[in-house]
C-alpha cells in the first residue's frame, strides 16, 4: 500500500491545529480532509469513506469516543485514532476497548504520529492480503465443502464458480461416486437463485410414470392413489435449481416431454389441462458417454445440446491422486468424532495401502472405507486389518469363492491374519489382544489350539 492508498480524516475544532496536521500528511503524500466538528466528519463519511478518522477526543457537541461509536458503526473498516491531552488518556484507553485503532498524546508528534500511521498501512495491507488469501483457499480447497488440493479437482471448483454467475444449464459429467451433486449445490449456492430451492431427483431411480409424476407433479384423480392434486419437483424449485441426476438414464419419451419444458419452461401437471409456468435453472449429471447414446439413438441430440451448454467434468479419484490424504484426514476426523474417538489415526501400513488404492467407487467409496475401518477399529490407530479386503489386496467378501471349501479356507486365513496381527501389536499379550479383537480370551486360545499353532508363531 503506497502513501497515497490511506485517505485520512482529521476532526479537531481547532483550527491550526487542524492546518498543522492536514500540511504536513498532504506533503507526506496522504490523501487528506478536514472537519472542525465530529457532526461535519459524519456528514463526510457519508459522502465519501475515509480509511482513517483522526480525531481529537475533547470537542465540543459530540466527544472523539461518541464519534468512534458513530463510525465504528455505519463504517466498520474505518480506523480511528483519538488525539488526546494528557488529562483524558484514560478514556482515550477505554475507547481502544471499544474499538479505536489506537491513540497519540498532545501536543503532537509529527514522527510518532508517521510511525503510527505506517503501521496502520501495513496492517491494513496484510488484512486485505488475509482476505484474498482466504477467499483464494474457499475457491481452491473448500468451496461448498469440496476439499480440492489437486490442479484437476481446483480447475473443476474454479468453473463452478466461474458458472454459477450465469443463467446457463450445466451438464456436470463424472463416473458414479465423483461428487457430482456436491458440485451441482456449489453453483447453486453461489448463483443469484443461491437463496432459493435446491431440489434433486435421482432419475435413474424411477420409472416413466413414476419420474413423469415426481417432476411434473399431478391432479386429483389422474391415475389410481391420486387422491390430491401435488405439486412435481419443477414446480417445487421455481426460483431456484434443479438437478437432474443420471440425466443419460430417462426413457426418449420423458426426453421428449423434458425438451418440451425446457424450451417452453413451462408444462402441464399429469392428468391436468392448466399450464404452469416455472422460472428454474437446470443442472444435469450422468456418469454415461451421452456422444456415444446418441449415436446409437439412445439420447436425443437436441436435448444433450440443451442441456450441455456449459460442461463441467469431473475426474475419477484415481486420476487425481493428491486429493485422496485431505479426504482421508476429512473423513478419519468426522467419523472417529461420531463414534467418539477424536484421537483415532490411521497406522503407516494402513495409510499407504488408502493412498495406493485405486478407488473404482470414487469418493464415495473412500467414504465408506473409512467409516467402516473406523467402526472395525478395536485400537488407537486404524490398522490395515481394519481395511476392507479389496484396499489390502486380499480376496474381498464380493469376489470370495463360492465352494463352502474356499469360503471356509478364505475365512480361516483371514482370521489368522487378524489374530496374528493383535498379538504382534500387542507382545503377545492374549488379554490384550482378545479385547482388540472383541472376543474373549478363551476363544482366542481355542482358536490356537484348533491351528496347532503358539502364539507367536505366524500363519505363512
Amino acid at each position: 500500500m503506497n502513501d497515497s492508498d490511506l485517505t485520512i480524516l482529521i476532526v479537531d475544532d481547532e483550527a491550526s491545529q487542524r492546518d498543522i496536521l492536514s500540511g504536513y500528511l498532504r506533503k507526506r503524500r496522504y490523501t487528506v480532509a478536514t472537519a472542525a466538528t465530529p457532526a461535519e466528519a459524519l456528514n463526510r463519511i457519508a459522502v465519501s469513506p475515509v480509511d482513517l478518522v483522526l480525531s481529537d477526543f475533547r470537542m465540543p457537541g459530540m466527544t472523539g469516543f461518541e464519534l468512534l461509536r458513530h463510525v465504528k458503526q455505519n463504517n466498520p473498516a474505518t480506523d480511528v485514532i483519538l488525539m488526546t491531552a494528557f488529562g483524558t488518556v484514560e478514556g482515550a484507553v477505554a475507547a481502544m476497548k471499544e474499538g479505536a485503532y489506537d491513540y497519540i498524546g498532545k501536543p503532537i508528534d509529527l514522527e510518532e504520529l508517521e510511525l503510527l500511521l505506517q503501521r496502520l498501512k501495513e496492517r491494513r495491507r496484510l488484512i486485505s492480503e488475509n482476505r484474498m488469501l482466504r477467499e483464494q483457499l474457499t475457491e481452491r480447497f473448500s468451496a461448498g465443502g469440496v476439499i480440492a488440493e489437486s490442479p484437476e479437482m481446483q480447475n473443476v471448483v474454479s468453473t463452478a464458480l466461474r458458472v454459477a454467475a450465469s443463467r446457463a444449464p450445466v451438464l456436470v459429467r463424472g463416473e458414479s461416486g465423483t461428487g457430482k451433486e456436491v458440485i451441482a449445490r456449489i453453483i447453486h449456492q453461489q448463483s443469484e437463485r443461491g437463496g432459493g430451492p435446491f431440489i434433486a431427483v435421482n432419475c435413474a431411480a424411477l420409472n416413466d410414470n413414476l419420474l413423469e409424476s415426481e417432476l411434473f407433479g399431478h391432479e386429483k384423480g389422474a391415475f389410481t392413489g391420486a387422491e390430491r392434486q401435488r405439486r412435481g419437483r419443477f414446480e417445487a424449485a421455481d426460483g431456484g435449481t434443479l438437478f437432474l441426476d443420471e440425466i443419460g438414464d430417462i426413457s426418449p419419451a420423458m426426453q421428449v416431454r423434458l425438451l418440451r419444458v425446457l424450451q417452453e419452461r413451462s408444462f402441464e401437471r399429469v392428468g391436468g389441462t392448466e399450464t404452469v409456468t416455472v422460472d428454474v435453472r437446470i443442472i444435469a449429471a450422468t456418469h454415461r458417454n451421452l456422444e456415444k447414446a446418441i449415436a446409437e439413438g439412445a439420447f436425443r441430440e437436441d436435448l444433450y445440446y440443451r442441456l450441455n451448454v456449459v460442461a463441467v467434468e469431473i475426474p475419477p479419484l484415481r486420476s487425481r491422486r493428491a486429493d485422496i490424504a485431505p479426504l482421508l484426514e476429512h473423513f478419519l476426523m468426522r467419523f472417529a468424532a461420531e463414534q467418539g474417538r477424536p484421537d483415532l489415526t490411521i497406522s503407516r501400513e494402513a495409510w499407504d495401502l488408502l493412498l495406493r488404492y485405486d478407488y473404482p467407487g470414487n469418493v464415495r467409496e473412500l467414504e465408506n472405507i473409512v467409516q467402516r475401518s473406523v467402526i472395525f477399529c478395536r485400537g488407537d490407530a486404524v490398522t490395515q486389518h481394519d481395511l476392507p479386503p479389496t484396499v489390502r489386496g486380499t480376496p474381498s467378501e464380493r469376489s470370495a469363492p463360492s465352494s463352502p471349501a474356499g469360503l471356509d479356507e478364505a475365512v480361516e486365513r483371514l482370521e489368522k491374519e487378524l489374530i496374528f496381527e493383535a498379538l504382534r501389536v500387542h507382545g503377545n499379550n492374549q488379554s490384550k489382544a482378545a479385547a482388540q479383537l472383541g472376543v474373549n480370551e478363551r476363544t482366542l486360545r481355542y482358536k490356537l489350539k484348533k491351528w496347532g499353532l503358539k502364539e507367536k508363531e505366524r500363519p505363512a
